[in-house]
């Protein structure tokens, strides 16, 4: 089999990191992109160092027999019917976060992609992450043992300097704290945790800050969550912060606890009690989409098309289920009250 030919469709912030790390990937080469802005094919040449065919009408590229899959990376109102335009045109798909801004459309979207039968990937690149990676090592080596809680937040400040603020500030457009951003937050819990929800308990605020203020939808939220098992968790997810960002994790277990990048365990002997320590990795702490892990994802969506097998790790199934915690924990803001994730079904 030849390269995978992809298609980008839209030309945000995101889309550098897709278009960059595609680059990079082997077995690949982006050779066109989808934008409403019409830019010029030698302006995207100049930026990217790629010959791009340039479209501005989707149906159009979906048209082209000479592109294997497309990665959408457009506004997120735009998703649900752009993937399933893609799925039915045949063509292998990356979907950015989020997956949908409702369960509906999310599950519209699963039908189009179990009737497709192709590749999907959703932007969960966090679980490429070297932190992740370490986080689950120290997990399935038994270092802290049975993990009973977990929590993971999500702090940034999502302003008016983000290009696609007079969207993403909507409710149609970024939807809800969680949906905007601190999805990333919730799954990469949910992947450490390793156990279904049934229950969440979610709260939204508001920060008084004038540059926050044309938020249409609550910016801050904190969900409690109840998981199959007995096991407890809690996912802040703050866009409307005045602070550096941050991402943070804490997880209890029977033999000892994580926290951020720092390890107790009473399974290794020698370690003082009085402090943690240190595990040097490459933590997740820039929300700047060309310093996320987009590389190691890229390659493993290019080698599971290639070699006709599932998408690893941030595959559309596993994206589904945080998803629909996601939208039981909107639910119950609005609401105020706990939600059982059945009766989103």
């Amino acid at each position: 089999m030849g390269d995978i030919r992809i298609g980008i469709i839209g030309l945000g912030w995101v889309s550098e990191a897709h278009i960059m790390a595609f680059k990079a990937a082997d077995g690949a080469k982006v050779t066109a992109v989808c934008s409403a802005h019409n830019p010029s094919p030698a302006s995207l040449e100049a930026q990217y160092g790629l010959p791009l065919k340039v479209y501005t009408r989707l149906e159009d590229m979906l048209a082209d027999k000479d592109i294997d899959a497309v990665s959408i990376c457009s506004a997120n109102m735009l998703h649900t019917q752009q993937a399933i335009a893609a799925l039915k045109a045949g063509k292998h798909v990356y979907i950015e976060k989020p997956l949908a801004l409702s369960y509906d459309d999310a599950k519209a979207i699963r039908a189009a992609v179990r009737e497709s039968g192709k590749t999907v990937c959703v932007g969960f690149e966090l679980r490429f992450s070297q932190q992740l990676n370490l986080l689950n090592s120290v997990i399935d080596k038994g270092l802290i043992g049975e993990v009973s809680y977990g929590e993971a937040d999500y702090y940034h400040g999502i302003g008016a300097w983000y290009g696609q603020f007079r969207w993403s500030r909507l409710a149609s457009g970024g939807g809800s704290a969680l949906l905007s951003a601190g999805c990333h937050a919730m799954d990469s819990l949910l992947s450490l945790m390793r156990t279904p929800v049934v229950e969440v308990t979610s709260y939204s605020t508001k920060s008084k800050a004038e540059c926050y203020v044309a938020y249409e939808f609550d910016p801050c939220s904190v969900t409690i969550m109840k998981f199959a098992d007995g096991k407890v968790g809690k996912c802040a997810a703050c866009i409307d912060c005045i602070q550096p960002y941050y991402f943070h994790f804490q997880l209890v277990g029977s033999k000892g606890s994580i926290l951020d990048n720092k390890l107790y365990s009473a399974e290794l002997e020698g370690l003082s009690k009085a402090r943690w320590t240190t595990l040097e990795t490459t933590t997740l702490d820039s929300g700047d989409v060309l310093d996320h892990p987009y590389n190691p994802q890229m390659q493993a969506f290019v080698d599971a098309i290639r070699d006709g097998r599932p998408m690893p790790r941030s595959d559309f199934d596993s994206a589904f289920e945080t998803h629909k915690v996601i939208y039981a924990a909107d639910l119950s803001a609005k609401l105020g009250r706990p939600v059982k994730i059945s009766e989103l079904d």
